[in-house]
């Protein structure tokens, strides 16, 4: 259920203005007397309640300096924003995952290849008692496993920072549970032993969005943006974007409407606003397609963000579809100056999916950075199949958002836990240096499933028995979102029982995930689960395995090829040594 706000005495009212005196949409407004979240609407006009004539508001927006006043409920509120100086940093990465005022450490640099990622640091083990809260966003993003899975099947060792290890935990969808009736979620919680370590427990986190009916979505206004330059030219690039999106367009209904954006060398309309019925014209723009030339990436993403406003449909799903290997050697290059561009254009409303191809130059931190500021998600298509779940199966969860801005706050219970760990949701090393960073939402998509672990180390080894113990559980969540076309944020709470069981006896679904878990951290190096070997994690995943799921049954392949590969990487570096 979520939280609403008490009926009030007061109403407060006013617009959010640049100095030019533009209007500015989507600005992130504090009400101080309850501290709850709200935003301006499209003419940066807003209303809020308050029960007390007298109130504060704080205001910010990326790229505009923060704004706190004191106001009169009965008085209208004219707020400018002043854009922050040239010399400052506008667009600073977000934080996905947060502990207040706790320091984490760094790490080094891995390189492989012209491939590109993110430097990323690990959550830690955190001191319940001193920072019993922890905040994350959800992340509904899938690219790292197909990513993860084109290392292995080339008999390659994996980068760490290319091992986003909540990624790959809710790749398959494990564990979904529909929501009651009128409730846009559902949540449930599992305690359990840790297969790695006796001396901790698992907290499972399992948040469920409601599934979306078909035949009662709003249309879609669908902006393809593929990138047909020279380095396009491999089986594995263009001709697999061309399959795919074919596969795409066999779903459409004749409400929607398709758009095809070309750029290599130049950037030009391939195809205009058609209708999704008329589907053998878009299938024969897809197939006419040839790469060459260069990649003008920033002009392209402006002009398909340009086409996605010009065919805008009210209350429909309005979402350019970036289709490239991320090379963008034209224009703006840099991860920042991406940011800089998207964060503009997203004021439009228009929803942005990414989908990577290729090897050797692929740049996953371009992709993941375009799809995060542009309120959308990122897939990465190592072959067919993965396009076929992505862009068919998973069709709603991949397209039709029930709500933006997702992010969780935990406060743990120090009577019962004495440390806990956040496993993935890991940050980016230069967000983690700077204390100053609000952490960013995500987007979940219809009918998904998202699964969150922590590691835990209980007060008392033995405090979780199936006896109940405190009334608060040992965690208390607070889940906030904003439904899609609506500025304020709703809250949802949720209380983790002690409802423990031993590992073996848990859903065999959380002991799958637990599974994949451990594969994650295994590839990733990670210092926090050196004492799990791979007979461990390959017992623990064939016992619990859907045999009738393929993707389950191809993830006890990857074990096997992973442990072959990093078996033989260990012998190969005592001979040398």
């Amino acid at each position: 259920m979520c939280a609403q706000v008490a009926r009030s005495q007061y109403y407060i009212r006013g617009e959010v203005k640049n100095e030019k005196n533009q209007p500015l949409q989507n600005v992130k407004i504090v009400l101080h007397s309850n501290h709850l979240l709200y935003y301006s609407g499209n003419s940066g006009a807003f209303g809020i309640t308050t029960r007390v004539l007298s109130d504060s508001l704080s205001f910010s927006l990326d790229g505009y300096e923060p704004k706190t006043i004191k106001i009169n409920a009965d008085q209208w509120q004219d707020v400018n924003l002043k854009t922050l100086p040239s010399n400052v940093n506008r667009n600073r990465p977000k934080l996905i995952s947060v502990t207040k005022n706790f320091n984490q450490t760094s790490k080094y640099r891995w390189y492989v290849n012209n491939e590109t990622y993110f430097q990323l640091v690990e959550n830690e083990y955190v001191n319940a008692e001193k920072f019993p809260n922890t905040g994350f966003s959800l992340n509904v993003n899938k690219a790292s496993y197909s990513n993860i899975r084109r290392f292995i099947n080339m008999g390659s060792t994996v980068p760490p920072d290319a091992v986003r290890t909540e990624e790959l935990l809710n790749y398959f969808n494990l564990h979904r549970r529909e929501p009651e009736p009128g409730d846009v979620f559902k949540i449930q919680s599992q305690l359990s032993s840790c297969p790695w370590d006796e001396d901790k427990q698992l907290l499972f986190l399992n948040i469920n969005a409601r599934k979306l009916d078909l035949n009662k979505i709003p249309p879609g206004n669908f902006v393809f943006l593929i990138d047909v330059s020279g380095s396009m030219d491999m089986p594995n690039r263009l001709p697999l974007l061309q399959a795919a999106f074919q596969l795409f367009v066999k779903n459409l209904r004749p409400i929607d409407t398709v758009s095809i954006v070309t750029y290599g060398g130049t950037v030009g309309i391939h195809l205009p606003p058609t209708s999704g019925a008329e589907k053998e014209k878009i299938i024969e723009s897809i197939e006419e397609l040839e790469a060459s030339g260069d990649t003008p990436g920033e002009a392209a993403i402006m002009t398909a963000y340009q086409l996605a406003e010009h065919t805008f449909i009210k209350d429909g799903i309005n979402r350019v579809i970036l289709a490239t290997d991320g090379d963008f050697n034209v224009g703006l290059t840099s991860e920042k100056a991406l940011d800089e561009m998207i964060t503009k254009e997203r004021q439009s409303g228009v929803f942005l999916t990414c989908l990577g191809v290729g090897m050797g130059n692929f740049k996953d931190s371009k992709l993941e950075t375009l799809a995060k500021r542009g309120n959308g998600n990122y897939a990465y298509l190592d072959d067919i199949g993965e396009a076929e779940k992505v862009l068919v199966k998973e069709l709603t969860q991949t397209f039709y958002a029930v709500a933006d801005d997702v992010y969780m706050n935990m406060q743990f219970n120090p009577k019962f836990v004495k440390q806990y760990r956040l496993i993935g949701f890991d940050n980016k090393r230069d967000a983690v240096s700077d204390s100053t960073i609000e952490m960013e939402g995500g987007e979940l998509g219809s009918g998904s499933s998202v699964l969150a672990m922590f590691e835990i180390i209980p007060q008392d080894p033995k405090q979780f028995a199936p006896d109940p113990l405190d009334k608060d559980g040992i965690a208390r969540l607070s889940m906030r979102y904003s439904l899609c076309n609506d500025t304020s944020h709703k809250v949802m709470e949720y209380s983790c029982p002690a409802n423990y069981a031993e590992f073996k006896e848990m859903d065999k679904e959380l002991q799958f995930a637990t599974a994949v878990t451990m594969f994650a951290l295994k590839i990733k190096q990670s210092k926090y689960i050196k004492d799990a070997d791979w007979l461990g994690i390959e017992t623990i995943a064939t016992s619990s395995y859907n045999e009738k799921d393929y993707l389950q049954t191809e993830f006890l392949q990857m074990i096997d090829k992973a442990q072959k590969i990093y078996k033989s990487k260990k012998t190969k570096k005592k001979k040398d040594e």
